[in-house]
């Protein structure tokens, strides 16, 4: 890397702070930032932070006991500079998101270097693997003693996008500033809600685009005097919030997830790979919806997928196939069971190991549901496979911390680390009240 003419294009656009970035077991975004004008090693070595900042839990910045990680030990987040972006919601400031270094060697508990191994396995198919993050969020009122929505408008109503139409351009051109593009943006069904969907990317690029977008919507927020928030749910009898992951298989340049031959449309890798998804989905959850106001809003007619099955275009499916828009073979498959409590190294890395272990076994998805599983009896259900999926953090982390395949795909320290975080997270709120849980994660997420 060139240092000095990245310094000076940097200073040229006004640039004074580089922020590093990295996103925690508890998928809070962080970061340092160095003085541009010190023209000195953190351009290549990056910042120092403690081993123990992934033993932080979502309630407080002090470490968990059991992650094995202790406040001793120090790890270098070195930028990745494939990630610079200049900050419009932030002038004078740019930011890299980092990978985790120790010794000069990746460090086993970096989530980046997690999604890495996965694509590499990925990759030994001869595969790459293509996704995209489908975001909700609330825009909420700047107010830090409640939660209060812009508006109470309905799904989709004009209202609602003549309203906010202002800070939904400026999110759009921030975003589309630093090479992400808007693909669709509509209200939501919650108040004050939005859904944001960009386009899909390869690989780590996906997870590292879905940073910036949770950074851009709550700085672009913040600029207008008004607080965005990812949290899953953060009004008891509304919609909430979820962020679908659309994942395609890819080899030679050429989408293989599907197969116009193929029974439904979808090849035999597309359907191995999505039955790895449901055959570990319990397991998942403890990763992809990792907060105990996670399991708020999985609940069956809530359009978050509650039961186990796959479908296509079934929004009450754990798993949808979406239909080609001419009623060609589909191009992608929606993992509708994530939210932004997930941090996205893991969740998408997750998914590939998931997916890979079905293709390993040759596993079968089964049939499509073509119902809401929600309406059908417990008998139906269990004569066709569909499990309710799990009701609590609680729950989900007892199947992870049983699947071997994803714990093994994670390595020990990433594991132990996580599973201590979100276990603590689970002990400390499992008994919190709705508004005491909001209180706190609303701002977090």
């Amino acid at each position: 890397m060139l240092i000095r003419p990245l310094a000076r294009a940097l200073r040229a656009a006004d640039i004074r702070w580089v922020r590093v970035l990295w996103c925690d077991n508890a998928n809070v975004i962080r970061h340092k930032a160095f003085n541009l004008d010190l023209l000195d090693s953190r351009f290549v070595d990056g910042v120092g932070i403690s081993e123990a900042q992934m033993a932080i839990p979502v309630m407080y910045d002090a470490v968990v006991q059991d992650a094995g990680l202790t406040p001793v030990g120090e790890v270098r987040l070195r930028p990745d500079w494939n990630t610079l972006a200049i900050l419009p919601f932030a002038p004078g400031h740019c930011q890299s998101v980092g990978d985790m270094v120790s010794a000069g060697e990746d460090w086993p508990a970096c989530p980046r270097r997690f999604l890495r191994r996965q694509l590499a396995r990925a990759a030994e198919r001869g595969l790459e693997i293509c996704a995209a993050f489908e975001n909700e969020f609330f825009l909420l009122h700047a107010d830090p003693e409640a939660v209060t929505p812009i508006d109470y408008s309905a799904f989709a109503t004009t209202g609602a996008a003549n309203q906010s139409a202002e800070i939904i351009d400026d999110m759009t051109e921030a975003l589309q500033s630093q090479d992400i593009q808007v693909e669709q943006i509509h209200p939501e069904a919650g108040p004050g809600q939005f859904e944001l969907a960009t386009r899909y990317a390869f690989g780590l690029e996906a997870a590292d685009r879905q940073i910036a977008v949770r950074e851009t919507v709550r700085g672009v927020a913040q600029s207008h005097g008004l607080r965005a928030s990812f949290l899953p749910k953060p009004f008891e009898h509304a919609a909430g919030s979820g962020c679908h992951i659309h994942i395609s298989l890819w080899r030679d340049g050429r989408n293989i997830t599907a197969d116009p031959e193929a029974e439904h449309g979808i090849s035999g890798e597309g359907k191995a790979f999505m039955a790895g998804l449901l055959d570990h989905l319990p397991a998942l959850m403890a990763i992809s919806t990792p907060s105990t106001n996670s399991y708020r809003r999985i609940q069956p007619h809530f359009w978050s997928g509650a039961f186990r099955a796959w479908g296509f275009d079934n929004r009450e499916a754990a798993v949808r196939v979406p239909r080609a828009p001419d009623g060609g073979p589909p191009s992608n498959i929606e993992f509708k069971v994530c939210d932004a409590s997930a941090n996205p190294y893991l969740a998408l890395g997750a998914l590939i190991a998931a997916g890979l272990d079905g293709m390993d076994r040759g596993l079968e998805p089964g049939a499509p549901v073509a119902v809401d599983p929600g309406t059908m009896s417990d008998a139906d259900r269990q004569a066709t496979g569909i499990d309710p999926l799990p009701r609590s953090l609680g729950e989900a982390l007892e199947h992870l911390t049983a699947d071997k395949v994803l714990t093994g795909a994670m390595e020990p320290m990433l594991a132990r680390s996580f599973l201590a975080v979100r276990r603590a997270e689970w002990e400390a709120l499992r008994e919190a009240t709705f508004d005491e849980e909001v209180r706190l994660l609303a701002d977090r997420y």
